[in-house]
């Protein structure tokens, strides 16, 4: 499961567990430290995706099946420990709801809660209708990194980092921008399902989501754009946010 997931505080004794997704061309860094700050109740998975971390000379994933099947082949034994949620951003939201899917289509497991963030539904027109960034060139790839925010210029502009981050940065778009989902026809889950976004950030249709859960549906936005959840003020109200919501679902679970 090492290979898979970052766990920097193991702790066995807790009541939940938060599986977090990371965003395009994206680490586990980011969410792994969120254990060692979050309420010793919740146990913090990052998903490590090939080709980066200590999986850089792993070939990136070629589709969304690829990484539902390797995510849910490891984290299926712990998910049936204990009540686990899901939480990703941008691409992180679409690998997150496809292993929701397959987590209820094929085990009938559920999570108590989905947080998802920065994304329209794939289903959505506004996500069809998107633009696809992949296959644009390096040069016209970083202007448009650049007008979207959250990595720093002086990363941009430094030639050996763009070279080290971009390849995994384009596989993933690759790969959400050929995922293809069609509208559920009913829910096919009934957990609550929240969907977060930055006031700045451009346009997504979040109110898509809903069609995915029969449970309580809210969106929620912070200040900011794309990356707002990298603000530290932003970051300690969505661990709160998160915390409350869990600690509530427990109260349910049990």
């Amino acid at each position: 499961m090492e290979k898979v997931i970052s766990c920097f505080q193991s702790r066995p004794e807790a009541v939940s567990r938060l599986i977090c997704f990371p965003w395009a061309g994206g680490g586990s860094i980011h969410y792994a430290r969120w254990g060692n700050v979050l309420s010793s109740s919740i146990e913090v998975f990052a998903v490590k995706l090939p080709g980066r971390e200590s999986r850089s000379k792993e070939p990136f994933s070629q589709n969304m099946q690829q990484i539902v099947d390797e995510v849910v082949g490891v984290l299926l034994p712990v998910l049936k420990e204990k009540p686990f949620a899901l939480f990703g951003h941008s691409f992180g939201a679409f690998t997150s709801f496809a292993v929701a899917e397959a987590l209820k289509k094929h085990h009938n497991l559920e999570p108590v809660h989905i947080f998802l963030s920065g994304a329209s539904a794939p289903y959505s027109e506004t996500r069809i209708n998107a633009p696809k960034r992949s296959d644009l060139s390096d040069d016209d790839f970083l202007k448009w990194l650049s007008l979207i925010g959250g990595t720093p210029p002086e990363l941009l502009a430094n030639p050996e980092v763009v070279k080290l981050f971009l390849p995994a940065l384009k596989a993933d778009l690759h790969v959400v921008e050929n995922y293809r989902r069609d509208k559920p026809d009913s829910p096919f889950l009934s957990c609550p399902v929240t969907c977060l976004d930055g006031k700045d950030d451009i346009p997504h249709d979040l109110q898509a989501w809903k069609s995915i859960t029969s449970g309580d549906f809210t969106v929620k936005m912070l200040e900011g754009s794309h990356f707002y959840l990298k603000d530290s003020g932003n970051e300690r109200i969505l661990l709160d946010f998160i915390t409350k919501h869990l600690e509530t679902s427990e109260m349910d679970y049990l």
